[in-house]
């Protein structure tokens, strides 16, 4: 199976060495199991047939069987079109044609039945379709109906006639060839409990549906079969990592336990007494914490965040807080501050904006322990900042830092990450 999808897309017919070369770098495309996964981005519909004196204004497409009749060629050089006169039993319309005008002329015979697809746009009370879709009636027989898939392409590969329509019969041979390879790794029990249908149903009919029902039921298999596997493996991550790498152990909550009771002025909801005690555990456990808080806005959020950096700072460690933007962090630092200064823990602000003078006395707060909880930007991950010794990172709206990996605060850190 995977010697199969791991074959070059040049082997494939149709494409060759120069067009997979192409394709390689437009699309990033290179063997057959990434081409497979190019799906459509939407859909025409060409399961009914339109007649001609059904047309109206505002029409998306329309798809029309019938016959032309007669070419006209009207005008000169970079100017000259070809008309053709389609009709069907209900009326005519015209084909209009700017380029390809020989070609056009020698392929399409009049007489002969076709099916046309295309944008219909009135001009004088009179339809027309430019640069439509056409081929032969025999082409599209009722069971060949469905929805038209229409891929994402670039103007380099429709230079090498590779548009849409040349991806779709692409796809269709490459489908042929690998419905025996394809196998599913849903077990069965989960597809039956999620009424999902299996891996070949779902890849035949995310690219040639027949109808809206069965490409829904496509697209909800292959998105869930998506969402389970990066869920699966960022379990299997937090497993590895809990298993490889040791947190540091807090067990004292003194300096938690004074807030609540002496300094909070209002009351926590159960939600936030639920989440702060989950996460004590984990400081307890002597494991590597990585922990998402998501919550609704003043949902109370970054108070627990507080709280549980009151509890890194009570075991005489450091606590890192990272905020997108200045105005954010400047935000936190001044309501914490409010909190932790009665307290008698020290708290500063870095940001890009920070002078000379404060990074030098935040840097030598850090140094020697005094500077306890840290506010800041993208300035807290440089390569100068250093803790004595880091216990807690927060980040607050990791959505909106755009990284890869996360923050190089060192491998013995309990890192929450929140979004606030």
């Amino acid at each position: 199976m995977a010697g199969f999808f791991h074959k070059s897309i040049e082997f494939l017919k149709g494409i060759g060495p120069e067009k997979a070369a192409l394709i390689n770098k437009e699309l990033g495309y290179f063997n057959y199991g990434d081409l497979l996964q190019h799906f459509p981005f939407r859909y025409e519909d060409r399961t009914t047939f339109h007649k001609i004196s059904s047309l109206t204004d505002g029409l998306g497409s329309a798809q029309i069987i019938g016959k032309i009749v007669r070419f006209e060629t009207i005008g000169v050089g970079r100017k000259q079109r070809l008309i053709g006169k389609f009709q069907d039993e209900t009326g005519e319309i015209d084909l209009i044609w700017f380029q390809g005008i020989k070609w056009i002329q020698q392929k399409i015979k009049p007489g002969l039945i076709y099916v046309v697809y295309g944008k219909p746009i009135r001009y004088s009370q009179r339809f027309s379709l430019s640069h439509p879709e056409i081929e032969p009636s025999g082409n599209t027989t009722p069971n060949k109906q469905f929805l038209h898939p229409v891929y994402h392409t670039s103007e380099k590969l429709k230079r090498r006639f590779l548009d849409s329509k040349a991806i779709s019969k692409i796809m269709k041979l490459l489908l042929a060839e690998a419905i025996p390879h394809i196998q599913d790794k849903l077990p069965p029990a989960i597809r039956e409990q999620f009424s999902l249908i299996d891996k070949k149903f779902s890849l035949i009919h995310i690219h040639f549906p027949k109808d809206q029902i069965n490409l829904k039921k496509a697209q909800y298999r292959l998105k869930f079969e998506e969402l389970f596997f990066i869920q699966l493996r960022l379990i299997t991550l937090k497993l590895a990592r809990i298993d490889k790498f040791k947190g540091i152990t807090f067990k004292n909550s003194e300096l938690l336990n004074n807030f609540y009771h002496t300094h909070l002025s209002f009351s926590l909801t159960t939600a936030q007494k639920k989440v702060i005690k989950e996460i004590y555990a984990d400081f307890r456990s002597g494991h590597q914490m990585n922990r998402l808080v998501q919550g609704d806005v003043g949902s109370g959020k970054t108070i627990v965040a507080f709280m549980c950096m009151l509890i890194a700072v009570g075991n005489d460690t450091q606590c890192a807080f990272m905020a997108p933007t200045e105005i954010l962090a400047e935000q936190h630092y001044h309501g914490l501050k409010e909190f932790a200064e009665p307290l008698g823990i020290k708290i500063a602000c870095l940001t890009g904006s920070s002078k000379k003078v404060e990074r030098t006395s935040i840097q030598e707060g850090l140094d020697s322990g005094e500077l306890k909880i840290l506010i800041g930007t993208h300035a807290l991950i440089e390569d100068k900042v250093k803790f004595k010794k880091l216990g807690l990172a927060v980040i607050d709206e990791q959505h909106r830092f755009g990284v890869l990996k996360e923050p190089n605060f060192g491998i013995k850190i309990k890192l929450i990450t929140h979004i606030f």
